[in-house]
């Protein structure tokens, strides 16, 4: 029999085999393969006689992420808001590369839009080719539009703490009830209510989870070569290869195509910014630790 993961709790894998829920267990080999099933996995599985099974097979992946651990994104939501907690940009770009290198579409979500509107933000993403919404969970703004999007995806939500991932998921299904965090009003952040990662069906046959935030991906590098980063800005691609100098950075060159588009306004500052500032944290990775980076 043959599902897809949901939930991964204290040892427990929690297998959806076309809406039959299975509680079990990971075969040994797993673990001296050094191999962990996660959440997103399909799977599979052998059911035993008192109904609990055991994964005997993890199918092949589309992507991975190590930090939060899913599995088979077909869409990264990206929750942003311009009101408290107000999202930095660098965070949304950051999450975004290492959904490019994962080969996962990115949504970008301004919530609170009834509150404030980052129409210039909004401006950027869009014209970078990402789909990117104005929504408000609080008048269900964007939402059917959302819901459209998502419909019938494997998804995961994050964004900063407070800027109402939980809220979202509950205005497009209320059953679920997540619980919602209240801002702090000393430091303009959320509290945190989200403890693991879990896969969630919604009415229009997506299953989305809901991830603890950018914190983790944050810890996080994007475990690839400085030089390979520009792949992770689609809107550099129709520049690429046509610097004056093969291995240009695209920061301060001469004859760089990047920052020639840049100066023309075909390259947002703020995104061009996120990647001098990407670029300088690869070089500090050692080549030897990029492997075990997402």
């Amino acid at each position: 029999m043959e599902g897809i993961i949901f939930k991964a709790l204290s040892g427990f894998y929690y297998v959806d085999c076309g809406g039959e829920s299975v509680t079990c267990r990971a075969r040994g080999k797993f673990r001296h393969e050094k191999v962990s099933p996660l959440v997103g996995d399909r799977v599979a599985i052998t059911v035993q006689p008192d109904g609990t099974g055991t994964v005997d097979a993890i199918l092949p992946r589309k992507n991975q992420f190590r930090r939060p651990s899913v599995a088979n994104i077909d869409h990264l939501v990206v929750v942003a808001s311009g009101a408290t907690p107000v999202t930095d940009p660098f965070l949304i770009d950051r999450v975004v590369a290492v959904a490019e290198r994962q080969g996962c579409e990115s949504v970008i979500c301004f919530n609170k839009w009834d509150l404030e509107q980052p129409h210039d933000l909004y401006e950027v993403y869009r014209a970078a080719g990402f789909s990117t919404l104005r929504v408000s969970a609080e008048t269900g703004e964007g939402l059917e539009e959302l819901s459209t999007l998502i419909k019938g995806k494997v998804c995961a939500f994050t964004g900063n703490s407070g800027v109402g991932k939980s809220s979202i998921l509950n205005a497009l299904d209320p059953k679920f009830a997540l619980p919602v965090g209240s801002v702090s009003g000393k430091l303009g952040r959320g509290r945190h209510t989200t403890r693991h990662v879990e896969l969630f069906r919604l009415m229009n046959g997506a299953m989305v989870a809901d991830t603890p935030g950018f914190a983790s991906f944050e810890e996080e590098g994007l475990g690839c070569p400085p030089e390979e980063l520009q792949y992770a800005f689609r809107e550099f691609k129709p520049y690429l290869g046509k610097c004056r100098f093969l291995d240009c950075a695209h920061g301060k060159e001469k004859g760089c195509a990047i920052l020639e588009a840049l100066a023309q306004g075909r390259i947002a500052q703020s995104r061009h910014n996120s990647y001098v500032r990407l670029y300088t944290q690869a070089r500090e990775i050692p080549e030897w630790k990029r492997g075990k980076e997402n």
